[in-house]
């Protein structure tokens, strides 16, 4: 928490309005989104090691899904701890999600 909690910060210094979800995930939830193809099965979200982080477009008023608007916040999580992980480098590229790795999962 003292890690996001400083990248929050650090979002809101930065001129980025961001919005959070998912900071916990059900087992049953990863189940079912791994089913549909959106997570894993063993995602760190179901640990309270990883968050969905939304970007406010200000001049829209809505949320951004722009994976470059993500790319200077997934920089900065990365410098803020040696576990840092950011889904925008992930194979399926998943730019809102910010975690800590777990036993190799990210």
């Amino acid at each position: 928490m003292r890690t996001l909690a400083y990248f929050l910060q650090w979002c809101f210094e930065n001129d980025f309005e961001v919005i959070g979800a998912e900071l916990y995930r059900t087992p049953a939830q990863a189940r079912e989104y791994a089913q549909q193809g959106r997570g894993i099965v063993n995602s760190v979200h179901t640990k309270k090691l990883a968050i969905d982080l939304f970007v406010f477009d200000k001049a829209t008023g809505k949320v951004t899904w722009d994976a470059e608007r993500y790319a200077p916040l997934g920089a900065q999580w990365k410098k803020m701890h040696p576990l840092a992980r950011w889904g925008g480098d992930f194979r399926n590229r998943d730019a809102v999600h910010f975690s800590l790795e777990h036993n190799g999962v990210a």
